[in-house]
């Protein structure tokens, strides 16, 4: 699953991707039908990136791609609006059976179902995820080509 330039905006419902950037902020495009495209201001919005998320877990924290490899294997999903809390938290369980169920809340696992459900239908959801960008290090390619002055 390839969730690079995948954002969520704090007071925004839905997803975005990132697909440029401006003097004042990120221009960003719903993954809903309508594609809306939205500019948001640097300084006074708030994103995440999907691929950065990781929710509480009892030792150590979960990383939101790993839930969703897993919900991708489960025969059916739980409604997010319609179901109970604690439907939600059994299907939660067995995802993310290390989760911290103090901290993660009802509203957590409804939006992150939610996200899965909008993510489900996109191309990106089958790709691989591309390879993290490593340091300069001994033997490490470097991705600039250099030019001849």
């Amino acid at each position: 699953m390839n969730l690079r330039g995948i954002v969520s905006v704090t007071g925004r419902p839905g997803l975005f991707k990132l697909i440029g950037q401006n003097k004042t902020g990120f221009i960003l495009e719903s993954l809903d039908e309508k594609r809306v495209k939205i500019v948001v201001n640097i300084s006074t919005a708030k994103m995440a990136s999907l691929e950065d998320i990781t929710i509480f877990g009892s030792e150590e924290d979960i990383k939101l791609i790993d839930i969703f490899e897993k919900m991708k294997e489960m025969p059916s999903l739980p409604d997010a609006k319609k179901d109970s809390g604690e439907k939600l938290r059994a299907f939660f369980n067995e995802v993310a059976p290390d989760h911290d169920q103090e901290r993660v809340y009802s509203s957590d696992i409804k939006k992150i179902i939610n996200w899965f459900n909008i993510l489900k239908e996109l191309p990106l959801f089958n790709e691989e995820a591309p390879a993290p960008v490593t340091g300069g290090g001994e033997g490490a390619e470097n991705p600039v080509q250099e030019t001849a002055k």
